[in-house]
């Protein structure tokens, strides 16, 4: 019987494409938040959200460079792929340093952030519909990338100071324990 466990637990891990196209839908979802409040006078609101986006993007940035992108160069041979989005993460990263200096009353702050979503939304859709599908064919081992990345992205909020995925945990648990 343990077998059985184990062969369910390592299923239901996430392997890397799961992985960063979750982290997609959440920068997409912050994205359209900052949308529907952008005109209003809530610069705190604006501030979090900004904050919370750029987070997101310089952890996943930096795991797809660190573990993702040298998998996939080495499993398809594809430089040109590669090579673009790490150009498209240079310039996000650019917009991020900006946004970082910046406050939610300064001039082209908001227009920056929707630059920043407009590029976002473009990387996203080049992964999802062309680097994932030729990753998924390849003999890559997206599970052991799938809990490589998982790891790193803890260490990363760690060293952030953000919350992990266990501290988000534990404060739901408490929440429903209420």
């Amino acid at each position: 019987m343990p077998h059985k466990s184990h062969a369910r637990s390592r299923a239901s891990r996430p392997d890397a494409i799961q992985i960063l196209t979750a982290d997609h839908r959440e920068v997409s979802r912050i994205f359209e938040q900052f949308e529907k409040i952008k005109d209003k006078d809530d610069a705190a609101k604006k501030q979090s959200l900004v904050k919370r986006a750029c987070d997101e993007l310089t952890i996943h940035a930096q795991v797809e460079e660190e573990i993702f992108y040298p998998a996939l160069r080495k499993a398809l041979k594809d430089d040109d792929l590669i090579d673009e989005a790490v150009v498209e993460h240079i310039s996000a990263k650019q917009l991020i340093a900006e946004l970082e200096t910046m406050e939610p009353g300064d001039d082209l702050y908001d227009a920056k952030f929707t630059v920043l979503g407009e590029y976002v939304k473009h990387h996203v859709k080049e992964e999802q519909n062309e680097m994932f599908p030729k990753a998924r064919k390849s003999k890559m081992d997206l599970e052991q990338l799938g809990q490589e990345i998982a790891e790193r992205k803890e260490e990363m909020k760690s060293e952030l100071g953000l919350e992990t995925e266990e501290e988000e945990e534990e404060e739901e648990e408490e929440a429903e324990e209420k």
